[in-house]
């Protein structure tokens, strides 16, 4: 039996199919706007929203086999179901493998989505022992909080809790408040440069240190990605102590988001974080942006929750990090 269509059998008149690259992503597309209203998909989010055929597209060009790593669940000809894999190291060196699966509502409760995670967890474990990573690999799984059938269906088969995201939205960048108070002495704001780039990767690396199930972020990868248009930065002398990383979504511009906000260890606490988030936030309103969006981790020690509200972000949704041993 092959990877494709392994594991539990689907119910008569369905059927496994692999991903065919192009001739997929519009269906693919509109599978996802068939699950919105019943999985209360918040169509903006930054974290999993609802993708175009083109964004779909990119995601699968990135990813690692394409063809084998992920599924499509067909019916008459048609795109009912599809799930895919990837996979990434944490920090800790934990190998983390991810699946992710979606089926139109009016086809769930037959076991079509038992059928499609058996899929997803054997084709795990093939990669894993090509990769030889079984001392370190993980199964993980994602469901926002709004998608009730997704999390029963994690639960039922022995997937458990982890961590989670929270997301928040600031609705109208107007609104944004002057930073008030004072900086403490010494400390200076500006943009960042290409010169700043790798001092800025490592205050947001380092700001990540005793955080668990985060992955790893090579100093390139930093680079490939970098959009430093409404990027702020704090320094102390010749020091950067803190940075906010801000951008503008790429296929929808008059979205910003707050990709990032550290301020190091020493230096927290002072407002310097306040600061920088209020200049990386009218910055992308002079940039286009109307909204803003950030998430955070419900585990933040750091009382960020507090800094985000003060300023007018307001709760969203909650996207749920789920585990499973391999054995």
């Amino acid at each position: 039996m092959s990877d494709r269509t392994a594991g539990q059998d689907l119910p008569v008149g369905f059927e496994f199919r692999p991903y065919r690259g192009d001739e997929d992503h519009e269906a693919m597309a509109a599978l996802r706007r068939g699950c919105a209203e019943q999985d209360r998909v918040d169509a903006h989010s930054v974290v999993e929203g609802l993708p175009t055929a083109a964004e779909i597209a990119e995601a699968s060009a990135k990813s690692e086999e394409p063809s084998r790593n992920q599924i499509l669940v067909v019916r008459d000809g048609s795109v009912v179901g599809y799930a895919t894999i990837r996979w990434w190291q944490e920090r800790d060196g934990t190998r983390l493998y991810l699946h992710r699966g979606y089926l139109l509502p009016e086809h769930r409760r037959q076991g079509i989505g038992s059928a499609m995670l058996s899929w997803a967890e054997r084709r795990i474990r093939r990669l894993v022992t090509q990769h030889g990573t079984s001392r370190t690999a993980v199964i993980g799984a994602n469901a926002a909080a709004s998608e009730q059938d997704a999390t029963a269906l994690l639960r039922a088969a022995g997937y458990r809790r982890v961590f989670s995201l929270v997301e928040l939205e600031l609705g109208d960048l107007r609104q944004v408040p002057e930073p008030g108070g004072e900086l403490p002495a010494g400390i200076r704001t500006g943009p960042i440069g290409t010169s700043h780039y790798r001092a800025a990767w490592r205050t947001v690396v380092d700001s990540y240190a005793d955080t668990r199930f985060t992955q790893r972020w090579p100093f390139q990868d930093f680079v490939d990605t970098a959009d430093p248009a409404c990027w702020r930065a704090a320094w102390n002398g010749p020091d950067m102590v803190g940075v906010a990383l801000c951008s503008l979504r790429r296929h929808d511009r008059t979205v910003g988001e707050v990709e990032e906000l550290s301020v190091r260890a020493d230096r927290r606490r002072l407002g310097i974080g306040r600061v920088l988030l209020l200049d990386g936030l009218r910055s992308l309103r002079e940039h286009g942006a109307t909204t803003a969006r950030l998430f955070t981790g419900t585990a933040n020690p750091h009382r960020s929750y507090d800094l985000y509200e003060s300023v007018g972000f307001r709760r969203r949704n909650e996207h749920v990090r789920y585990r499973k041993p391999l054995a």
